[in-house]
């Protein structure tokens, strides 16, 4: 005849049966915690990225649409009037474009000139979860000033 159990021996083997009952769900809850993780990761990483890329988009259309209000009609400066050549003005912008790796496009409205670059990144960390590119764009307008100017123009 066994002896009768102790409550002590009961209670560590329903102790026993219950853990085991648990066993893996830490693996779980770690699997449903990976892909936010990630996205929060993506998105500093790849958000980053950017908005640096922003940056970088701004600086070129500015610097193209500073190059395309360079390009004043020479036979306006020979009858004394400052004005753009709008043709060469829309070409010096496009290739400054080029040039800087994003090409873009120019517009010549009234003296200004309007240039607007597009383009898309890749992502680093945003394509686990299916985000593959960020799309990047800029406008920016420069207007050529003759003589010297005091202020805003």
């Amino acid at each position: 005849m066994s002896a009768p159990r102790l409550p002590e021996q009961k209670a560590s083997q329903e102790t026993a049966a219950s853990a085991y009952s648990e066993r893996g769900s830490i693996t779980a809850f770690v699997a449903l915690l990976v892909v936010p993780l990630f996205a929060l990761l993506g998105l500093v990483v790849d958000g980053g990225n950017a908005i640096s890329a922003q940056q970088a988009a701004a600086v070129e259309a500015e610097q193209a649409a500073r190059a395309g209000a360079g390009a004043l009609s020479v036979a306006g400066l020979r009858s004394g009037v400052v004005a753009l050549s709008s043709q060469r003005a829309v070409a010096d912008a496009v290739a400054a474009t080029v040039a800087a790796g994003h090409p873009g496009s120019a517009v010549v409205s009234g003296g200004t000139v309007t240039v607007h670059v597009a383009y898309r990144i890749p992502t680093d960390i945003l394509g686990i979860v299916g985000i593959s590119s960020l799309p990047v764009e800029a406008t920016a307008t420069a207007v050529d000033l003759a003589g010297v100017t005091e202020g805003t123009p």
